[in-house]
């Protein structure tokens, strides 16, 4: 079996390009501020907020949850959502280090 185009980069890379993959639909991001505004949901909350068909919005949940941006619990006939701190602690250092490296530095090819 051939070596991937993933299996040139590093763990950290890859991870980083997975969840960032995950959050690349208008939608998704939506849903991520929602959360992180009510700190946890209903899916038919996020189905009245958003204004997309139930099924939609599941699949941008499924999604989500794979990529371990959210996790989900069962309450009775419905599944509550929230956001899994750890892998935003991931975004939020990647985007610091980001920004730490870029700050102050000077663009002169362009």
């Amino acid at each position: 079996m051939g070596v991937t185009k993933t299996d040139n980069y590093l763990p950290e890379h890859n991870e980083m390009a997975n969840l960032l993959k995950a959050l690349a639909h208008p939608a998704r991001v939506a849903i991520l501020e929602y959360l992180m505004n009510i700190n946890s949901c209903i899916c038919g909350d996020i189905v009245k907020e958003l204004n997309l068909a139930q099924p939609t919005v599941s699949q941008h949940l499924k999604e989500m949850k794979q990529a371990g941006i959210i996790k989900g619990t069962v309450e009775g006939n419905a599944i509550c959502y929230c956001l899994d701190e750890e892998t935003l602690k991931k975004l939020r250092d990647y985007f610091g280090s980001v920004l730490n490296i870029l700050e102050g530095k000077k663009f002169d090819c362009c």
